[in-house]
């Protein structure tokens, strides 16, 4: 494998950054989702009747806001990686510990195993990958 210079390094981190930042940034949409979508995705997924209950709306929708906000925050930090490279190494820690906790939150909240598989990972993929360009 090839040793990626630091110039390719840092246009490869603004890229993933840019990346994670459009897929965040589109958790916005879910805090507009009518409640009638949030129980129809809620069943196709095998989950069960969804809780129409106030803490449920409010926990799906202000988690959607912050993981909205958090994809924000990537695109600032995809601006100037080189600047930010202290935030960068925080993001590279907490990707991966919040990957991990996701699998253990997704294995005991029961979810399917293909969410399991996708989320977590995922992070923890993302977060080594921005450990390695940050370097």
């Amino acid at each position: 494998m090839a040793v990626l210079d630091p110039a390719s390094r840092l246009r490869l981190l603004r890229l993933l950054l840019r990346f994670g930042g459009a897929v965040l940034v589109t958790a916005f949409l879910a805090t507009l989702l009518p409640v009638e979508w949030m129980a129809a995705t809620h069943e196709w997924l095998g989950l069960g009747d969804f809780p129409r209950t106030p803490i449920v709306d409010y926990l799906t929708r202000s988690a959607a806001a912050l993981y909205g906000f958090h994809g924000i925050l990537l695109f600032v930090i995809a601006a100037d990686p080189a600047r930010y490279r202290s935030i960068v190494r925080y993001l590279v820690f907490m990707n991966v510990t919040l990957g991990l906790m996701l699998i253990a939150i997704d294995v005991h909240a029961g979810l399917p195993v293909l969410w399991t598989l996708a989320e977590g990972p995922s992070l923890i993929v993302i977060g080594l990958l921005m450990g390695i360009l940050n370097r």
